[in-house]
């Protein structure tokens, strides 16, 4: 066993002094003893053998579970005792990390609160042992220590907590050996990250990027203390709203920063430029002055640094598209209106100098690097971002390109016809039509020939890809001038047909670029030009799926994807062929079930296919159920289906769960009331996806199925309610719950109150109080960032959906007085959304709804609150003139019956 060194016994012993509280002193007589086991247990917890392995995680746990206090004064004592073991040190930091964050919401509210009510004497010797660890000679303990400062930082600081560590660290910044500075720099830096900018004062604020900029741009420091310096200066931009508003702060920053792209450790330069791309999303509206010198480093690197540095000069370019894009398709050509932040054209501007630099970038391909999947080089940067310019510029990209293409695309290197393609491919996103049209024409017989005929493989790849980005923006019936007529659409199906035979990454781009040409084929009516084709393309896309290196480049997922899309624009006369797709697909469902004795690699790739199968199945079940003339057949295979979904949840792979769940609610969807017959031996699984909260993505699509057997089974789905409404209030009123899910379970407890009418009344108690509180909340969050912004209005609209969807099921019920008791607070909370005016269009639609719902349910009773109501008059008459038809439809409705309730 490791016995426990004098350092750490002396530091226990002398905490052990300065406290009174006998409870304690027996809490650090019996960390003094577990330390003797420690080091060895985390030593243990990394050996290869499992069962050590094992044992140690348990021995952990269990000392854990009994003793928290000691267990983390025991792993920090560990990491910041320097005679350790750098294995067991490291693995204490990071143990001890993991006992105060986690992923899930609901996990990191629990260990939040945990750490916050444990013995203030307690956490003050953790936090010291940790400041004690930035000081240790052992890089791996600094960093490890950064880290879980930070992690303290983030649960204490909102608190009023630690108010001393901001300038603790500061004043390590003015010690002389290195190492400390560049853990205390990392260590500020992580704090910025885990930390709102609202929670640390201004003045601190101020000293932290003094701190950081000093470090940056001292000569006398070395290489790992400006580069700890400038990665903290990226985590601490986000708290420099005020130095960035000062002319001479915003100046030195951006000349510490460029300075620093020209540092000789590529590290320190990639660093550099990673800030430059965060504060050209951060602060675009400060960038003009900057805007000239920022492009001579840029070009300089992208041409000639290393690699990692270029990508991340071309990111700064493409991070000012994103910024540009977002301004433009926000407020247009209007900046004298709403729009907070102006667009500065910066791309316009740089365009004669940016475009020939980044077509330079798509020459400097690798060989094989679309093979690699997740693979990204400067030449795949530079076409992502001659892509975004595209998006940006619109039509004055064109005539800058072309001459590029012309000279490259037949050229007996294979790297200029790749980068030709590449280019040509990259721009097709943003300019009109009118503009690409001609030259798309002209082009498109070159690209078919070679996409077959081309001897280099990645150039085929490009071509394939290419094609796909011709048939998704320039093909479809809102196209005027259609790129995909009758005389060459059996050329291209053709060509995408042969090149589904071809290497997997190639065949992977054709079934891609087959996807978009039939999603160009959605809703033409009775007749389609692919359907001569159907049956020759149905089996060559079962035919890909079926190869042995299917599972390569994604070729497999690919083929299902653009079948499935196959199937949505088939019509009428082709739907027998797609009638005879259903016995093939669930004859494949079942072999994938009889499959024994698989391991673990196996096993995934066959819950992948089962979802590929069950998703392709929901896609069939929703066409040819919407159909007369195939629904009676499809009915006949209902019974088998059903049986195989059921099977399928006898798997434990959440994606499959999600693929299936969607299934069956296609499913219940085409057969209606019939389905009852399957409920009883569907309702577990049912009740299993509403409690899953780990994996709430299937709790959410169970949800919407719930919804689905609503509106299929109507009252028929009473029996179940009990169950179904005490699980969703349960979820509601969960913290484990990922927030994500909360807004369409209240839309589906509308659609169970419209399913059984007035039966809904034994929930009532229990369901509006909880809608209540969520109004409540909802009004308050008005005014939060974009993201925040987004979730609250899907909060509102499903709250809203709800409540027009009970006062819906209990119209023209002897049982609408019920209801009254609640219309009071409906109409506040609608007061409440208009005067905040914050409300999206969908909110908008569906508040005035629910204001003609509630008219029309509760007719005169409800005739004189609403014309009390402070703002519903104002709010409907801005419905009235809204510019959304929609809006215009809903509120026309609800002044019909909000006069009819007034009139009496």
């Amino acid at each position: 066993m490791a016995t426990m060194s004098t350092g750490v016994s002396a530091t226990l012993h002398f905490f052990l002094d300065t406290v009174s509280d006998s409870s304690l002193k027996s809490l650090i007589r019996y960390i003094d003893l577990m330390a003797m086991e420690i080091t060895q247990v985390l030593l243990n917890a990394q050996a290869v053998d499992g069962t050590i392995r094992k044992h140690a995680e348990e021995s952990l746990k269990q000392f854990q579970d009994q003793n928290l206090p000691g267990f983390l004064l025991a792993l920090s004592g560990e990491l910041a005792n320097n005679d350790k073991p750098v294995e067991s040190r490291k693995l204490a930091g990071l143990v001890l990390k993991n006992t105060l964050d986690a992923k899930e919401q609901h996990r990191k509210f629990e260990l939040v609160q945990r750490w916050l009510s444990l013995d203030s004497a307690v956490k003050a010797q953790i936090k010291g042992s940790l400041l004690q660890t930035l000081t240790s000679p052992v890089h791996d303990a600094r960093s490890t220590a950064s880290q879980v400062i930070a992690k303290v930082a983030g649960i204490e600081l909102p608190h009023n907590q630690w108010p001393e560590l901001v300038g603790s660290l500061l004043s390590n910044i003015h010690q002389v050996p290195a190492h400390v500075k560049q853990a205390t720099l990392e260590t500020l830096g992580y704090l910025c990250e885990e930390v709102s900018p609202d929670v640390v004062v201004q003045d601190q604020v101020n000293k932290i990027l003094t701190a950081v900029v000093q470090g940056m741009s001292s000569s006398e420091e070395n290489a790992d203390v400006r580069l700890a310096a400038t990665r903290a200066l990226y985590n601490a931009l986000g708290f420099a709203q005020v130095n960035f508003s000062n002319d001479m702060e915003r100046d030195y920053i951006m000349r510490v920063v460029c300075e620093a792209t020209l540092s000789p450790d590529v590290r320190i330069r990639q660093a550099a430029f990673e800030c430059l791309v965060s504060i050209s999303s951060t602060y675009y509206e400060k960038l003009s002055p900057y805007i000239s010198d920022i492009f001579t480093i840029t070009a300089k690197a992208v041409r000639e640094d290393e690699e990692p540095v270029a990508l991340q000069a071309i990111e700064f370019w493409s991070t000012v598209c994103d910024e540009e894009i977002d301004i433009l398709e926000e407020y247009g050509g209007d900046f004298s209106g709403d729009s907070e932040i102006p667009c500065f054209y910066f791309i316009k501007q740089a365009l004669p100098a940016l475009v020939p630099m980044l077509l330079e970038t798509l020459l400097k391909q690798e060989e094989d690097q679309d093979l690699d999947e997740g693979a990204w080089n400067l030449a795949m940067a530079g076409g992502t971002c001659l892509g975004l310019v595209a998006r940006t510029v619109g039509d004055e990209i064109v005539p800058l390109v072309m001459p590029f293409i012309e000279e490259n695309i037949t050229k007996p290197d294979w790297r200029q016809r790749e980068g030709a393609t590449y280019a040509f491919g990259s721009i097709l996103e943003g300019p009109s039509v009118d503009k690409l049209a001609t030259i798309v024409n002209v082009a498109l017989n070159f690209m078919l020939t070679a996409l077959t005929t081309d001897p280099n493989n990645q150039v085929k790849d490009t071509t394939a890809w290419t094609l796909g980005r011709i048939f998704e923006f320039l093909h479809g019936p809102n196209v005027e001038t259609p790129v995909i007529t009758d005389a060459n659409c059996q050329q291209i199906l053709m060509v995408l047909l042969q090149s589904m035979k071809d290497v997997p990454n190639v065949a992977e781009k054709a079934c891609g670029a087959l996807y978009f040409l039939a999603q160009g084929y959605e809703d033409v009516g009775s007749t389609s030009p692919l359907s001569p084709f159907i049956q020759d393309i149905v089996q060559a896309l079962l035919t890909v799926t079926h190869r042995e290196d299917a599972g390569d480049s994604r070729l497999r997922t690919a083929a299902y994807e653009a079948l499935n899309e196959v199937v949505r624009c088939s019509t009428e006369e082709t739907a027998p062929i797609v009638m005879r797709l259903v016995p093939v697909i669930m004859m494949e469902l079942n072999q994938t079930l009889e499959s024994q004795k698989l391991s673990s690699e196996e096993r995934e790739k066959q819950n992948e296919l089962q979802g590929l199968l069950c998703g392709c199945l929901q896609v069939i079940i929703q066409k040819l159920g919407g159909l007369k003339s195939t629904k009676d057949v499809l009915m006949q295979y209902a019974d088998q289906m059903m049986s195989l979904f059921l099977r399928v949840f006898a798997c434990r792979s959440a994606t499959v769960h999600e693929e299936a769940m969607l299934a069956i609610g296609a499913l219940a969807y085409a057969t209606g009331p019939d389905f009852s017959k399957y409920m009883k031996e569907f309702y577990p699984y049912l009740e299993m996806g509403l409690q899953n909260f780990e994996e709430y993505q299937v709790c959410a699509i169970t949800v919407g199925v719930v919804g689905d057997l609503c509106r299929a089974l109507e009252d028929k789905i009473l029996p179940y309610c009990d169950g179904i409404m005490t699980h969703l209030l349960k979820d509601l009123s969960s913290n484990q719950l990922h927030r994500s899910v909360k807004p369409p379970i209240f839309s589906c407890l509308g659609d169970i109150a419209l399913a059984i009418g007035e039966n809904f009344e034994k929930y009532l108690t229990y369901a509006m109080p909880m809608l209540q509180s969520a109004a409540e909340l909802s009004v308050h969050a008005s005014g939060a960032e974009d993201e925040m912004s987004e979730y609250t209005n899907q909060l509102r609209n499903g709250i809203l959906e709800a409540y027009s969807s009970i006062f819906q099921g209990f119209k023209n019920s002897p049982k609408t007085q019920l209801l009254m008791p609640y219309a009071p607070h409906i109409l506040q909370f609608l007061d409440s959304l208009y005067l905040e005016k914050d409300m999206d269009e969908v909110v908008t639609k569906t508040a005035v709804g629910l204001l003609g719902d509630l008219a029309d349910t509760l007719g005169s009773n409800a005739g004189l609150l609403i014309s009390q109501a402070v703002a519903s008059k104002d709010f409907l008459n801005e419905c009235l003139s809204s510019d959304d038809y929609l809006t215009r439809e809903s509120a026309d409705w609800a002044q019909l019956a909000i006069s009819r309730a007034i009139t009496g």
